[in-house]
């Protein structure tokens, strides 16, 4: 072996080490030990992701915490930011590789990159059944290939493996000072995937994921990584890219094929990651409501979400177009990942204390040195704010901005209501004592999210028409806290009188509302309805801001615009457009 300050070409070993030690042992540190062996223990019913843990955090506390409310939020916010710039730094890297193939295509490559990444979003609308099949060969494949190659420069210099001592990295961070700080900023991109890892658990399970990661993922990368760090102590000048310069010339155009359908299979698990998440937050009222489609009969959590595709898509296209190349979206990477990861460390503390039952110094042990790792890789990201830092933050600023307002905006409409609507026991007592309410045949179903209040559609109904249905029902539908809930706990009903009745359905943050299809279950506790000859009327408020507004007046028209813009409830809840009579209202806010 070479003395340690000795350098190969101009290349200093211990640079080398020290670089390659890093990225091993953040991968074996944060992926392997803080995700896959303890995270991924931290499910939520078989769920993973942010907002599973928030979930599970809020109901291991056993009442609404603000703290971890914020925390939830601003990692979900992260999470937009990862969902974004993964798809545009993943194809553009890939595509890159074309440069050592032809020389000549480097004005191609941005082109290149824009009209895979608009077919990648076109396709989404056609769901992942139909090629999904394929993303395990071909993963299978690339982790493959890699390795191989790797272990034929690993074979050639074997001094390289002297980078699984741990003080290489230490001297490397330490010894170079800012520099030190911004390697380590971008030594942290070879763990960018590790929240999308535990966000799909609830598509692919605990014990597959770890299988996969353990036994084929890891291996893989860790041998790619020993061989590139052999490859650059051999030949100084593969430093420029040298993952493809581990292949011989006659291989780069197959590899970079296949590193270009690889990166797409990424970007594709981040886009649905996307739409899970999104799902979950209007589940749990911190979106507006979103057209959400099913993709496929057989697994429920293929679903497709028009809107966050298109704006996704867009996002993605002026990143790559402003940007232009991979090095530069590098530095506006690291920070939504980073940020995330040290959300998801927090909210595990109060899991492990609240829900699992450790004690208290064994919650924070645990989770603690994690912590500090991730707030180190935070602080040497956030060095590389002007660089491209900024995107990231401004993402995650925007979807926070949304969050907020729809949930501070929702909250002042529910808290107008408790204020303008009378309690369903006064409206029933001014009803028996009236005898001029006239009774037409059939059932009307009204929704409100306060049962005890008079819905708002069914004070005007009796104002305009006079009348009431024979059958009158008061439908909540309500969020758990889980993923999702058993056929048998969907449906509460509790009879307030011969005319009305109170009817709650119950949903997991993970499932779409189905009215029609849960209403059915009600036949099996005892009321009997006809679905023709069910009347859904919905409240349809018109928003105004008020001379006093409880917001200030840019948030106010923020909410306003989303409230507009959100999906009707006969959409959401699949109530049958023909069954659904609106009745508008005007609320100032």
């Amino acid at each position: 072996m070479a003395a340690a300050g000795a350098t190969h070409g101009g290349v200093a070993r211990e640079d080398v080490l020290g670089l390659l030690s890093l990225i091993l042992w953040t991968l074996l540190l944060i992926v392997t030990a803080k995700y896959v062996l303890i995270l991924l223990r931290a499910d939520n019913e078989g769920e993973g992701g942010t907002l599973s843990l928030l979930a599970l955090a809020q109901r291991a506390m056993g009442r609404p915490n603000r703290l971890i409310l914020v925390l939830g939020l601003i990692g979900a916010a992260l999470f937009y930011g990862d969902a974004t710039i993964t798809p545009a730094i993943s194809v553009l890297s890939a595509i890159e590789g074309l440069k050592l193939v032809t020389p000549g295509v480097d004005p191609y490559i941005q082109p290149m990159a824009i009209a895979i990444i608009i077919g990648l979003f076109l396709v989404q609308s056609h769901g992942t059944q139909a090629v999904a099949r394929w993303f395990g060969p071909i993963m299978l494949i690339w982790f493959m290939v890699m390795a191989a190659a790797g272990l034929n420069w690993t074979i050639r210099n074997p001094d390289v493996l002297a980078a699984l001592n741990p003080i290489h990295a230490l001297n490397f961070v330490l010894g170079n000072g800012r520099l030190g700080l911004i390697v380590l900023g971008a030594a942290f991109l070879a763990v960018t995937g590790a929240e999308a890892l535990y966000a799909d658990m609830g598509h692919f399970g605990r014990k597959p994921i770890q299988l996969a990661w353990l036994f084929v993922a890891f291996p893989a990368l860790a041998l790619t990584y020993f061989g590139q760090g052999a490859l650059v102590l051999s030949n100084p000048a593969a430093m420029v890219n040298p993952f493809f310069h581990l292949f011989p010339g006659w291989a780069l155009l197959p590899v970079v094929i296949l590193a270009t359908m690889a990166t797409i299979i990424a970007s594709q698990a981040v886009i649905t990651g996307a739409y899970s998440l999104t799902r979950q937050a209007v589940q749990l009222r911190m979106l507006p409501r979103m057209k959400i489609r099913h993709t496929s009969d057989e697994h429920e959590g293929q679903i497709f979400v028009p809107g966050v595709n298109l704006w996704l898509m867009i996002a993605v296209l002026a990143l790559v177009m402003t940007f232009g190349n991979s090095s530069g979206l590098a530095s506006a990477y690291g920070i939504s990942v980073t940020g995330a990861m040290v959300v998801t460390a927090i909210l595990a503390m109060v899991v492990a204390r609240k829900h699992w039952g450790l004690p208290l110094w064994a919650s924070i042990g645990m989770m603690l040195p994690f912590l500090a790792l991730d707030l180190t890789f935070l602080g040497a990201n956030l060095i590389k704010i002007s660089d491209g830092g900024y995107v990231s933050l401004g993402i995650a600023a925007t979807m926070l901005i949304l969050m907020t307002s729809w949930m501070r905006g929702t909250a002042i409409v529910l808290a107008k209501d408790r204020e303008a609507e009378l309690p369903m026991a006064s409206l029933l007592e001014q009803v028996n004592r009236s005898g001029s309410i006239a009774t037409v045949p059939g059932t009307a179903v009204f929704l409100t999210s306060t049962p005890d209040l008079a819905p708002s559609a069914l004070l005007h109904s009796l104002k305009h028409f006079k009348s009431l249905h024979e059958q009158n029902v008061i439908l909540t539908i309500t969020t758990a806290e889980v993923p999702r809930v058993a056929q048998t706990e969907r449906v509460r009903i509790e009879e307030i009188d011969e005319r009305f009745r109170r009817v709650e359905l119950i949903y997991g943050y993970a499932e779409e509302p189905d009215v029609p299809r849960a209403l059915l279950q009600c036949r099996r506790q005892g009321w009997k309805f006809d679905i023709m000859a069910t009347s859904f009327i919905l409240s349809r408020k018109r928003l105004r801001i008020a001379t006093r507004s409880r917001m200030p007046g840019w948030q106010g028209r923020l909410f306003i615009t989303l409230s507009r813009n959100a999906a009707g409830a006969s959409d959401y809840f699949r109530i049958p457009a023909g069954r659904v009579v609106e009745i508008g209202a005007q609320m100032n806010i």
